[in-house]
């Protein structure tokens, strides 16, 4: 029996479509369950002279209103460096800030409560752009850099030579279920709590420092989020201390459900860039140096920007050798909500910064775009990353043959150019570009996971792991793995809602590590238990116990390598094991093997291994209105060997789109004074049904069994994200077929339809 490449649903999606699924606003109320509602900073840096909340008080039904020095704990949210406080005190530092929290018999009370709060601010300087941050010299830290060979001097050295800036704007999560938490006390100052969370263990952590209680004493549970895309891996814990502090004061449940105006307006976006570089190169297009100067703006508070940052220079050089690169980076201090992590967490920054290169290098050197980038494909000169880790098992080169007779490259290249010259006012682009994606936290230590599982007497089993399901099917792979490893049905495997109590110290699930991390995970648990289940078998089937007799598991039975016929049925062998006293619960433990990165050298092995994928996309742009309409998308993805296809082909439909909508369709508008100006589906574009490729296919790379990870499986939850950068490079090449080669390059992201006139008009 092999489930690992079986065609299985989505544990959840008949749930979802019929809307059974339960989300933290679907969990019946217990009776005196209270709402609650933030108060928020009118103003993005201030300081608050005074404040006066007696009549918010008497409002009927508010039973609390908490400021900063009611926390009994630490005032802190911060997850990695403690720079975000729970409450501001004295000063506030972007517009939506908390300063109160109100909780209330209904939200029209808390709404009108906070209605009547008064607080006057002393308005002090502040900064919004990178541009600003830059000259104040408004950072967080002293700066990052990573480098390899000499640049300098290969840069003077160069026959050809390119410089400029690069910017690439923010985008929102725009996940279905806005932030949400359900905190329930319970005696002996135990706090339970029902949360949209990428990351119970560090929701955990914070509820239990702003309560200044034992973590054992906070249990989370996250049953499953309705997305989430990196924005609920540190930023539901907001939502969830606010809540805990609010049931701990009013002895009562209190919940929080930000309304979708509140969630785009008050958290934390993928982080805008601004890139200054320099590129040299041969008249045969070989990349010979490279230089980038890296600013992000991470709004308020560090959260992850320097996780976030180091990816971006990490992923600097996507699937190109260069020989000589030197990367510096500089994370800006502005007065906006803090920027977090977003899908590709700093990996699309960065490589969009090299590809933009190598479509300079291919107008400079007059070869074509996908043969300049096939030329300096890692493998072809050169496999040592700028950071010094070895890139192996490459599969670049292969990828593109195959895709080019995919996707018909060669015919459909001459088709476009024929109809470019017959149609004036609409103009198509064909373009390929590649990925090279590193799997693993970059932070060396959140490489661990663990699982528990037990086996019941009737031979059905729960598993509990450290990984939480957003929607991405981790649990339904989980399940397979759990399933092949014992040989039973996955119908008998049940996952468990995440629990800080099953499973502890957890890292999040991110860094497209999930089912990486938690399947292995899961895998030990159950080799322990076949492990003690070996005399028990070895008994029942009378077999010879030397070593090369192996005890074997499929199709529910149990069996000797040697001889099939003879078996005993699964849960009969559970059943005398149980009679046995044989424990049937065990955990599982995995952590990921020779990884490391100094930071202070700029040099390691940060990740397991890499994730490949190519995509060729072409667009129809209409010259006169600047809208875009993608024709086709041809994708070819590594996933190893993939435990459900459907699933991975799934994501990576789902990575591609949300790409599209970063590249092309998604801005975000702030006014001079750091309000936001579209935080609503009526004002901010994100990608729909009508902007899906009219025809779209998904191929994944066949004979990959990848060594050292479960099944020999890839990540696929991030890599495809980046994929979308083909559809912005597609939109230069239609550019280019109207308005020339240096006006197409000064297309940056997003390309939006007001951005691609602005490139096909300007002077």
């Amino acid at each position: 029996m092999n489930n690992t490449r079986a065609i299985l649903n989505h544990e959840s999606a008949l749930a979802h479509v019929t809307g059974s699924a339960k989300f933290i606003d679907d969990i019946p109320e217990i009776p005196g369950t209270l709402c609650a509602h933030v108060y928020r900073s009118t103003e993005a840096h201030a300081r608050i002279m005074s404040y006066d909340i007696g009549e918010a008080l008497k409002t009927e039904g508010v039973h609390a209103i908490l400021k900063a020095n009611d926390i009994p704990g630490k005032n802190n949210m911060g997850p990695v460096v403690h720079d975000e406080t729970c409450l501001a005190e004295s000063i506030v530092n972007f517009r939506g800030e908390a300063i109160f929290l109100i909780a209330a018999d209904t939200n029209e009370a808390c709404i009108k409560a906070a209605s009547l709060i008064k607080v006057e601010y002393e308005l002090l300087p502040a900064i919004f752009t990178i541009e600003e941050a830059i000259h104040h010299q408004s950072f967080f830290g002293d700066g990052r850099k990573i480098s390899c060979g000499d640049s300098k001097t290969a840069l003077q050295e160069s026959p050809l030579l390119i410089e400029g800036e690069f910017r690439s704007g923010g985008q929102e999560h725009w996940y279905l279920e806005t932030q949400a938490c359900l905190c329930i006390p319970d005696e002996n100052n135990e706090m339970q709590v029902f949360s949209s969370s990428q990351n119970p263990a560090e929701t955990q952590s914070i509820i239990a420092e702003v309560l200044g209680l034992d973590k054992h004493l906070v249990r989370v549970e996250v049953k499953r989020m309705g997305g989430a895309f990196g924005g609920k891996e540190t930023q539901a814990a907001h939502v969830a201390a606010w809540s805990a502090l609010l049931a701990k004061f009013t002895g009562r449940p209190v919940k929080i459900r930000l309304n979708r105006r509140d969630d785009q307006k008050f958290t934390g976006k993928r982080h805008p860039f601004l890139t200054q570089y320099k590129a040299g190169f041969d008249k045969n297009g070989h990349l010979l140096a490279v230089e980038m100067k890296l600013f992000s703006n991470a709004g308020a508070t560090t959260d992850l920007s320097w996780a976030i940052m180091e990816r971006a220079m990490f992923h600097a050089d996507n699937a190109y050798y260069c020989p000589n690169m030197n990367i510096t980076a500089m994370v800006c201090k502005t007065n906006l909500p803090s920027n977090t992590a977003f899908r590709g967490f700093g990996g699309p920054q960065g490589m969009a910064v090299i590809e933009h290169i190598m479509d300079a290098i291919s107008a400079k050197t007059g070869i074509a775009p996908f043969e300049v980038r096939k030329l300096n494909f890692y493998g072809n000169t050169g496999k040592y990353t700028h950071y010094g880790q070895e890139v192996k098992n490459i599969h670049l080169q292969r990828m593109a043959i195959e895709l080019e007779t995919l996707a018909s490259l060669a015919q459909r290249q001459s088709a476009i150019k024929d109809f470019n010259i017959n149609n004036k006012s609409v103009k198509r682009g064909l373009a390929v570009s590649p990925v090279k994606f590193g799997i693993s936290f970059t932070t060396t230590h959140l490489n661990q996971a663990g699982a528990l599982m037990n086996i019941y007497q009737d031979g059905s089993i729960m598993v509990s792991h450290g990984g939480t399901e957003m929607g991405q099917g981790l649990h339904t792979k989980i399940r397979q793995i759990a399933a092949t490893e014992l040989g039973i049905e996955v119908d008998k495997i049940r996952v468990s809602a995440t629990h800080t109590d099953h499973v502890p110290n957890t890292s999040a699930t991110a860094a497209s590590s999930g089912t990486d991390l938690n399947g292995m995970a899961v895998q030990d648990a159950a080799r322990k238990l076949k492990t003690r289940l070996h005399s028990i078998a070895v008994k029942l089937l009378k077999a010879d116990t030397s070593p090369e007799k192996e005890i074997c598991y499929d199709n529910s039975r149990v069996f000797i390598a040697d001889n099939p016929e003879k078996f005993i049925p699964f849960n009969e062998l559970i059943q005398k094991a149980y009679f046995e006293r044989i424990s049937l619960s065990a955990t599982g433990f995995y952590k990921t093997p020779d990884i490391h990165f100094d930071k202070n050298s700029g040099k390691g092995q940060p990740f397991h291994y890499f994730a490949f994928g190519m995509a060729a996309t072409e667009v129809e742009v209409d010259m006169h209105s600047g809208m875009v309409k993608i024709l086709r998308t041809d994708i070819l993805h590594d996933a190893g060997n993939s435990i459900n296809p459907e699933i991975d082909k799934g994501q990576i439909a789902g990575g591609y789109i949300q790409g599209c909508g970063w590249c092309i369709f998604e801005e975000i508008k702030y006014d001079q004074k750091g309000n936001i100006l579209n935080f609503s589906p009526d004002t901010y574009k994100i990608p729909t049904m009508g902007d899906m490729p009219v025809d779209f296919n998904i191929h994944l790379l066949g004979h990959n069994y990848h060594e050292g990870t479960i099944f020999g499986s890839k990540a696929v939850g991030e890599p495809p994200f980046m994929l979308a950068l083909s559809a912005w490079l597609a939109i230069r090449q239609a550019i280019e077929a109207k308005a020339g080669k240096e006006k197409a390059l000064k297309l940056q992201i997003p390309a939006t339809n007001e951005a691609i006139l602005r490139c096909i008009l300007a002077e």
